[in-house]
């Protein structure tokens, strides 16, 4: 893998594990499709002028192009943050956690199918080695206490995780033809535009007044935009026009154990003999799926 490719992941994947602390600090103040909305409005104002610089609509092939990215903008943006949120909703963390180790597998086979990549021994062994990882990093009390809880709520994170794997894939062969900093531009902007009516309805709907946003819940959404939703996602989309979609997806499995890590250093929570060995085998598994 291009050192390029392995430093834009690592330091897109640290973004998206210090997210989850964020969004838990904007949560304490905000409905979550409003937080999702601001999030992908301030992304999407940093997006703007690279839409200019990159040539505009005029760069995009015409109504075609402009179609795909509207899709793809439902899978990696709108539809994608919208409904995993909601399913939090009504599904344990517990179980949530345990859904997200099927986004790189879902990535691995949809690549298989739709780009015919080849799934090597070594890249399944190295899947296998982060899986068991991430598993070591729950520890056995939390998976003996997984369940299955509201069967909404589960549904709607794994249909969240399934349009992750359907956006890497999509959107590597999108990234092919257009360029990554096109691409992850014009993605955001017209994710944005679909979630701003919706934000608007929550607001509406529950009385919810912008005002009341307490100062770390605007620190917090404005990580989420200009780190997580604009810096992490255009790293993320330079990194698969650079090598394989399966080798990008696996590198989500370092995000369980940076979460922890980043949970202990400022929630005080411990830093267990768990999350220790199940680094390890996570980054194992990344290291021997990415020389594949």
């Amino acid at each position: 893998m291009p050192i390029r490719a392995r430093l834009a992941l690592v330091t897109a994947v640290v973004l998206w594990a210090v997210s989850f602390v964020a969004t838990k600090v904007a949560l304490e103040s905000a409905p979550p499709l409003v937080v999702v909305s601001f999030r992908l409005l301030i992304s999407a104002v940093c997006f703007v002028p690279l839409i200019g610089v990159t040539g505009g609509a005029r760069r995009l092939g015409g109504w075609r192009g402009f179609r795909q990215l509207a899709v793809l903008s439902l899978f990696g943006a709108g539809l994608h943050y919208a409904t995993q949120t909601i399913g939090l909703q009504y599904t344990t963390a517990t179980n949530a956690s345990l859904y997200t180790t099927t986004g790189p597998i879902t990535i691995m086979l949809l690549s298989v199918m739709v780009l015919g990549e080849k799934i090597t021994l070594r890249k399944a062994a190295g899947v296998v080695l982060a899986v068991a990882g991430v598993l070591v990093v729950m520890g056995i009390d939390t998976l003996r206490s997984f369940e299955f809880g509201n069967v909404k709520g589960d549904l709607l994170v794994l249909a969240s995780l399934v349009m992750w794997g359907l956006f890497t894939v999509f959107g590597k062969r999108l990234t092919d033809e257009l360029g990554a900093l096109r691409v992850t531009a014009w993605v955001t902007v017209i994710g944005a535009t679909w979630m701003a009516p919706v934000g608007w309805a929550e607001v509406r709907l529950t009385g919810f007044d912008v005002s009341s946003l307490s100062i770390e819940a605007w620190a917090a959404i404005s990580f989420l935009g200009v780190g997580c939703s604009f810096l992490a996602t255009l790293l993320y989309f330079v990194a698969l026009g650079l090598t394989e979609s399966q080798k990008v997806g696996v590198y989500l499995y370092l995000i369980p154990p940076l979460t922890a890590a980043f949970a202990s250093f400022y929630l005080g929570e411990t830093i267990s003999l768990n999350l220790v060995l199940g680094a390890v085998l996570v980054f194992a598994g990344v290291a021997l799926t990415e020389r594949s």
